[in-house]
């Protein structure tokens, strides 16, 4: 096979911290591929500002939360990355998709948690294995998890557990992938201004004022402070680098 751009696969691409991270990759000379759920749109428009770079863009639908969608999309990746990429294969692997149901532990509920669940822990972990025979040796896996597994936040109970658990998790796909020389590693951003939650931390200035106080630089995390560390990671800079949870929260509670 002839030399060509490394290529990264990214779920959740359409908006926020997803978003920046396609950018960023993209911005590092890499071809992407990135799903979205039902923001169909403004997906469109993120391919655009890919080829605005030079680099090649695919969005490609897939529900995260539905493995039993994981079959079909493998397929659709395959025949995408043939007919526009030239290869059946690809580099790097983002875990990028979610959502958070606000609840204090009294009142989470099973439906809450189930759906929580199915996108932050059994959706990234049945993905990864089942696109497992498509990475290329050298290649690398992120998974995103989140400040709330260092320090607890009233509400957040179930999304940070399943976080905690998707850390387990890199540590294992770590020691089990080093041997076809894939990296795996988690980073942990801390409250970022996005959409997430109705825009809670970008639109309540009280709750944004109150996580700035928090945090040693004096401000909530922007989308754009997260995907320049994925994209380092995602490079051959990090190549000595595996198994290693980062956090990206300018130093929230410490």
């Amino acid at each position: 096979m002839s030399s060509q751009n490394k290529i990264a696969v990214i779920t959740g691409g359409s908006r926020g911290i997803g978003k920046d991270i396609v950018l960023s990759l993209a911005k590092n000379g890499l071809d992407i591929v990135f799903t979205y759920h039902n923001q169909k749109e403004s997906a469109e428009e993120v391919v655009k500002q890919i080829e605005a770079t030079g680099q090649k863009g695919i969005a490609l639908q897939l529900d995260i939360s539905n493995s039993s969608l994981f079959d079909g999309f493998s397929k659709t990746l395959i025949a995408k990355l043939q007919s526009e990429l030239n290869t059946d294969r690809f580099d790097f692997l983002i875990n990028n998709a979610g959502f958070i149901h606000y609840a204090e532990f009294e009142n989470l509920t099973e439906k809450q948690f189930t759906e929580m669940e199915n996108v932050h822990l059994r959706g990234p972990l049945f993905l990864t294995q089942k696109l497992l025979s498509q990475i290329n040796p050298f290649g690398g896996i992120v998974n995103v998890s989140s400040g709330l597994t260092r320090f607890s936040t009233p509400g957040f109970a179930a999304y940070a557990a399943l976080k905690g658990a998707m850390e387990t998790l890199t540590k294992y796909q770590a020691q089990e992938l080093g041997k076809r020389n894939i990296r795996v590693n988690v980073i942990a951003p801390g409250a970022i201004e996005t959409d997430i939650m109705g825009g809670a931390v970008r639109d309540n200035e009280e709750m944004n004022r109150q996580l700035a106080s928090q945090t040693a630089l004096g401000r909530v995390g922007l989308p754009g402070d997260i995907g320049g560390v994925v994209a380092f990671l995602c490079s051959d800079a990090a190549r000595w680098i595996t198994a290693q949870r980062i956090e990206i929260s300018g130093g929230s509670n410490l």
